[in-house]
């Protein structure tokens, strides 16, 4: 199962717009994510409640991952967008 982690790049953490903004892009995958904290359970990354839940702050590693067909390229597009200041794009 391919998986990719990053380091949160936004101020604010998994929090408010970063994290709707990372819930919406991973419901739009065309694959199942998931998403965790060290060595936590992994929690559907298309869950605001869930990824809220994971209080991840800014700098924390999280784990992404994926299986089926585009899961490399998902999993590539939703790191990228985690690594992102997401608070500075307003």
């Amino acid at each position: 199962m391919p998986t990719r982690t990053v380091a949160v790049g936004s101020a604010s953490g998994l929090h408010a717009r970063p994290a709707k903004l990372f819930v919406e892009a991973a419901a739009a995958a065309p694959v199942k994510v998931t998403i965790r904290v060290g060595e936590k359970k992994p929690v559907p990354a298309k869950s605001m409640l869930s990824v809220l839940a994971l209080g991840a702050k800014k700098g924390t590693e999280v784990t992404l991952e994926a299986d089926g067909d585009g899961a490399e390229e998902a999993l590539d597009s939703l790191a990228a967008l985690l690594a992102k200041d997401l608070d500075a794009d307003v």
